[in-house]
């Protein structure tokens, strides 16, 4: 599994481009916006773009998605249902963060704890994180030791719990019950900032560090 960071909208956010050695075939991971950059990364790594997955929904990590499933004829994975409300809010969102309109969409596919997503010959396991948004889900590739958390997890920080049905307990129980368990020598793609291992966080990250527990 081969992948490159995209960083996209004036939040930075970490699109990820995703795609499978073996087939050429690949997946984009939370477009939230700048679509030109994300097509011209998709043309020069020559891979063949087959879906987009999504981890949550706020309008940073899914402002172009309608656009991009429109143009390209991609289906939609993910969220989990219970982010339904924050892509009801799009328009909302997108006066709130100023940005410009931006088209609905809705996901042809749900996904919840325990579902899979494939990229390619790749299979993707999904964990359901809720916390900073309730329907938060991530996707972790065993072979690669990679995760993509979204919003979950950051180099040094968690997620904000101050959004509607957000929940500071609940996130941090996802990340010790989800993330942790898959073991400390996972690397993950965070939504913005540098990529880190579920370890490093273990130990140094002042929210999660294991020591705050005991």
């Amino acid at each position: 599994m081969k992948y490159q960071i995209i960083p996209v909208t004036p939040y930075q956010q970490n699109c990820t481009l995703l795609w499978c050695e073996e087939s050429n075939k690949a997946a984009l991971v939370d477009p939230g916006g700048d679509s030109h950059l994300i097509k011209q990364a998709v043309a020069q790594h020559g891979v063949e773009l087959e879906k987009i997955l999504v981890t949550h929904a706020h309008l940073d990590h899914v402002g172009a998605v309608g656009e991009l499933a429109a143009e390209l004829s991609l289906p939609i994975e993910g969220p989990h249902k219970g982010d339904q409300f924050w892509i009801d809010m799009l328009p909302q969102q997108a006066q709130m963060m100023n940005f410009p309109p931006v088209p609905g969409f809705t996901p042809g596919r749900w996904l919840d704890g325990g579902d899979t997503v494939t990229v390619g010959n790749q299979t993707l396991e999904v964990r359901h994180c809720p916390g900073h948004t309730p329907g938060h889900v991530i996707f972790y590739h065993q072979g690669s030791q990679l995760a993509l958390v979204g919003d979950v997890l950051f180099q040094g920080s968690i997620g904000r719990t101050d959004f509607p049905q957000g929940d500071y307990d609940t996130l941090i129980n996802a990340i010790r019950t989800q993330l942790w368990p898959l073991g400390d020598e996972v690397a993950f793609i965070p939504g913005h900032g540098p990529m880190s291992t579920f370890g490093q966080e273990r130990q140094t990250n002042a929210f999660v560090a294991d020591t705050r527990f005991g």
